[in-house]
């Protein structure tokens, strides 16, 4: 049987009373038809691995639950669970969940995370993302990186970032308009992200 990471108890239990049952009941669904799940903590919140490579996460926000899929795109029904992930009232594969009403009904979920761990049995990747004329390189300034290169820490969790997470410390940093400012916030940054949070963490809980 499948353990579970008490990090992953210690999150429910700081989520609001509504995300609580959402959250348990994805969690409890996930062992059953999963028992080789594999949990973990990325990028500040849960994480559901299955044969060492990331299945599906959920996450807890003040107002709303949000539970993804790591390779939705490739799966029955990618093209709609993609387009709900990009609107900005869903961030999640399901929408705005805000009780156990939202979410889909077990046989539907169900379909989701066998459909994702059949995609990681036979070793199925997500396509390499194509350079998009609308993607412009990120720019990590020079000091930025030094300052981030000091602490080991640091450095592997900015390494680790998705490019919007980096860009999201950049332009927190570089955005200062007076030097004191952007010296103290760089320092910050440095700080949380040797702790491996991203930039928006205090918003997740």
């Amino acid at each position: 049987m499948a353990k579970k990471d008490k990090r992953i108890d210690d999150y429910i239990a700081r989520s609001a009373d509504f995300a609580k049952p959402v959250l348990k009941h994805f969690r409890d669904l996930i062992h059953k038809i999963c028992p080789d799940v594999q949990e973990t903590m990325k990028w500040s919140f849960p994480h559901f691995d299955y044969k060492d490579h990331v299945m599906c996460s959920m996450a807890s926000f003040k107002q709303h639950c949000a539970i993804g899929f790591w390779k939705a795109s490739l799966m029955k029904d990618g093209a709609k669970l993609v387009a709900k992930a990009k609107t900005e009232e869903a961030m999640g594969h399901l929408g705005r969940i805000t009780s156990l009403k939202d979410l889909p009904k077990d046989s539907v979920l169900t379909s989701y995370i066998k459909q994702a761990m059949k995609l990681n049995d036979d070793g199925i990747k997500l396509p390499a993302r194509r350079a998009l004329a609308t993607t412009k390189e990120l720019v990590v300034p020079d000091y930025f990186l030094k300052a981030v290169s000091k602490n080991k820490k640091a450095l592997k969790t900015f390494e680790g970032f998705s490019n919007s997470n980096k860009k999201e410390y950049i332009e927190w940093v570089t955005g200062a308009k007076a030097e004191e400012t952007r010296i103290s916030r760089l320092a910050t940054a440095v700080e949380w992200m040797s702790d491996g949070k991203i930039r928006n963490w205090k918003y997740v809980k």
